[in-house]
């Protein structure tokens, strides 16, 4: 996976588990020339345009989405200043855990929110505030999303794995098998291959693509499996340009992390 999203769910995920024990304790206009205009030709090579559509370094910075069943996860990604913002939101009973990560060249600070559960800062000691992370000291060096390129949502290889691609007017339509590659499998952590057997070969696939031929969505319809209900693994990229870079946070913004966070990053 590119920036890691399915490692920083699995923070989120872990991070539940450490909770749990602390709290145990649009519409076209109509043509008025009176002529219809011209039908473009079909692209010879579908799948190879909306491969192209895919955020690259050149693209300025944008937003991201991205949801499944295990949490959603948004942000940004400055590609010109590799600059990474990322947050995950874990719901749970009692409480919502977000986990905000903000990732520039090789520093990296990180956020934690409870939602419901704002005791959780002082039974952690975890600061409210925005904390700078000592990579060194993660068990892991995955354990905190990096800055690997510019597609969050991992929709180039997805795409890859598409076949019958058609395209009309931006919409681009096909089936991806997720048994084609070890990385779309691990892209879609949540889903059983072999519990959806010949399912998993043909998965419906609709993307988006805007009139500056940027990648705006990417939907993969998940069908139901054994227990498993149908589910969807959506990605969305917008505000291209219109984004703020991701910059340092200062002295004064930012505190170190405590030994808390790493235990809660290391659990």
């Amino acid at each position: 996976m590119t920036l890691r999203t399915g490692t920083t769910r699995r923070v989120g995920t872990a991070a539940v588990a450490v909770l749990a024990v602390v709290l145990a304790g649009g519409c076209t206009g109509s043509d008025d020339s009176g002529g219809a205009a011209p039908t473009p030709s079909p692209s010879p090579d579908p799948k190879a345009d909306l491969l192209a559509a895919v955020p690259d370094e050149e693209d300025p910075a944008f937003r991201f989405t991205s949801a499944d069943n295990t949490g959603d996860v948004s942000g940004v990604v400055d590609p010109l200043n590799r600059g990474l913002d990322i947050d995950t939101v874990v719901k749970e009973k009692d409480f919502t855990l977000t986990m905000s990560f903000r990732v520039l060249e090789s520093r990296t600070w990180m956020k934690v929110d409870f939602k419901g559960a704002e005791e959780l800062h002082d039974l952690m000691k975890l600061p409210k505030e925005w904390m700078e992370l000592d990579l060194a000291k993660l068990d892991d060096p995955a354990g905190a999303p990096t800055y690997d390129g510019t597609d969050p949502g991992n929709t180039r290889t997805i795409i890859r794995a598409a076949s019958d691609i058609q395209e009309q007017e931006g919409t681009y339509t096909g089936v991806v098998d997720l048994t084609a590659d070890p990385a779309v499998a691990e892209v879609l952590e949540d889903v059983d291959v072999v519990e959806l057997a010949d399912a998993a070969r043909q998965v419906p696939l609709t993307a988006q693509v805007d009139a500056e031929g940027n990648l705006t969505s990417l939907v993969l319809e998940i069908p139901a499996a054994g227990k498993r209900k149908a589910t969807e693994y959506a990605v969305r990229y917008f505000d291209y340009g219109t984004t703020p870079p991701v910059t340092a946070f200062t002295d004064t913004d930012a505190t170190k992390a405590p030994a808390s966070a790493y235990e809660l990053l290391n659990d």
